[in-house]
């Protein structure tokens, strides 16, 4: 259960700050901020408290990773205050999220959503399933609407001007708009802006099956003219209330028995694979370190012959 109230006590930035630290490398900023950590985290503790903190400037830089997309990070005190209120939030709203909401939440994942979507496959082979996903989400959410949505369970004042401070110091296109890729705080907020999304589907046009991961989303349903109407009307709900449009090149409906791509898998009912395009990023970036991560991977996913090529590479790092 979450409080209702947000605990800015020293004691807890402390935990923020243990939880921050974990698995990060030892950085020139990291080792900076350790040097003189009790008078940093004492003095966001005081200004926290006194309500004058003010979150810093962002550090961008762009990843071409599938798709070009700008990372943006923050500095480490104020990814101490986003682990704070993340810690804070997730209690509060991860007990409305839907089942099947899969992405950023606690024994859930992309496995996990690769494997359910399986099950749907083997559950409806005669379905017609849509497959969609958001125009640029995190460049078009709009930050009003959000912050409405927030207010509706988050009680603590102080809270709620710290999530104000927060979606202030970012903007993408224009004021108002738009989160920062790299904010822990992206992750729930994210998970609460298409909860809306997630309950229109599954209690007014309720289908077959529906299933979300992030910004992609798959409806299930056995008539084909059925699931277009779902689909002209998850269009106008997300235009009217939630600002976003969907990517038009990933808006396709298929049928369940000839197999989709969703998340980088190729998946049918009777089984799945890797799709050409991730077993070659694969390729472009294995090495000694990460072969062992891989292994999980392909042994999921990849089937025998991949699971080959893979031992194959290894064996041209070693020698």
């Amino acid at each position: 259960m979450g409080s209702e109230l947000m605990d800015l006590g020293l004691g807890n930035i402390w935990n923020a700050w243990f939880e921050f630290r974990k698995g990060k490398r030892m950085s020139e900023e990291m080792h900076e901020f350790q040097y003189y950590l009790e008078v940093r985290l004492f003095a966001l503790y005081q200004d926290l408290n006194n309500g004058i903190y003010r979150h810093g400037p962002y550090r961008s830089f762009v990843v071409c990773d599938n798709k070009r997309r700008k990372i943006s990070v923050s500095s480490i005190r104020d990814r101490v205050v986003h682990r704070l209120l993340y810690d804070y939030l997730v209690p509060i709203w991860d007990k409305t999220f839907i089942y099947d909401a899969w992405s950023c939440r606690r024994g859930k994942g992309l496995l996990g959503a690769i494997e359910r979507t399986q099950q749907f496959l083997k559950a409806y082979p005669q379905a017609y399933v849509w497959r969609a996903d958001v125009q640029k989400f995190f460049d078009n959410v709009d930050q009003r609407v959000l912050f409405c949505l927030l207010k509706r369970r988050v009680k603590d004042v102080k809270a709620m001007l710290l999530i104000c401070e927060m979606l202030k110091s970012y903007q993408s296109f224009g004021k108002g708009i738009g989160m920062p890729i790299g904010n822990l705080t992206s992750q729930i907020f994210s998970n609460i802006y298409l909860n809306e999304l997630d309950r229109f589907v599954k209690h007014t046009l309720q289908p077959k099956a529906y299933l979300r991961y992030g910004d992609d989303f798959l409806l299930f349903e056995s008539d084909l003219k059925k699931l277009e109407d779902m689909q002209k009307a998850v269009t106008d709900f997300l235009s009217d209330e939630l600002k976003l449009t969907l990517h038009a090149k990933n808006n396709v409906i298929v049928k369940a028995r000839h197999g989709l791509k969703f998340l980088g898998v190729e998946l049918w009912p009777s089984g799945r694979r890797l799709s050409k395009r991730n077993q070659s990023r694969i390729d472009a970036r294995l090495n000694l370190r990460n072969t062992p991560s891989y292994h999980g991977v392909i042994a999921k996913h990849g089937g025998p012959k991949l699971q080959k090529w893979l031992d194959w590479r290894v064996h041209e790092l070693v020698s």
